[in-house]
């Protein structure tokens, strides 16, 4: 699948759905794999006050949220955290440099990672999921990401999920 990926005529490398468990071991426990995602909370981009982390049930699962009043993520930086490898730290003396941080941490704690964004003009929804990419048969990761521009988001129906 990755050869049917080029650009200019030249096959794209993919990454392994296996890849998402075995970066997740970057992180020794979960403590570490928390403090990284509390870590990308206090970047200065992201610009957050403060954080909650919550444990909730949703049907039989225990979900960890975390929540930050931050400044959100548009679709561009929100593909680039949800991808390998692409760092969107700025500043003199960046801790993200590798572009690791998000994915590995959140692997860490589960199989699957839904982020629900608001930034100034987009609302956006990713998910990075391993029950999902084992549903679909995936051989290779694929991350959806959906986005809406804040001003037509009117047009939308949106629908309750968990009922």
């Amino acid at each position: 699948m990755a050869a049917a990926l080029t650009e200019c005529g030249v096959p794209l490398s993919g990454l392994s759905k296996h890849y998402l468990n075995t970066n997740s071991t970057s992180h020794t426990g979960p403590f570490s794999a928390i403090a990284e995602l509390i870590d990308n909370t206090y970047d200065p981009d992201v610009n957050a006050e403060q954080i909650w982390i919550d444990k909730t049930q949703i049907k039989d699962m225990e979900c960890l949220t975390f929540k930050d009043n931050g400044n959100g993520l548009s679709r561009k930086i929100m593909h680039q955290i949800l991808s390998f490898g692409f760092s969107i730290e700025k500043g003199i003396q960046p801790i993200g440099i590798y572009g690791n941080g998000f994915t590995s941490g959140s692997m860490r704690l589960g199989k699957d990672v839904i982020i629900l964004s608001k930034s100034k003009n987009d609302l956006c929804v990713g998910m990075l999921s391993q029950t999902y990419l084992k549903k679909i048969r995936a051989k290779h990761i694929a991350v959806p990401i959906i986005s809406f521009n804040k001003q037509e988001a009117d047009k939308y129906i949106l629908l309750e999920l968990f009922k």
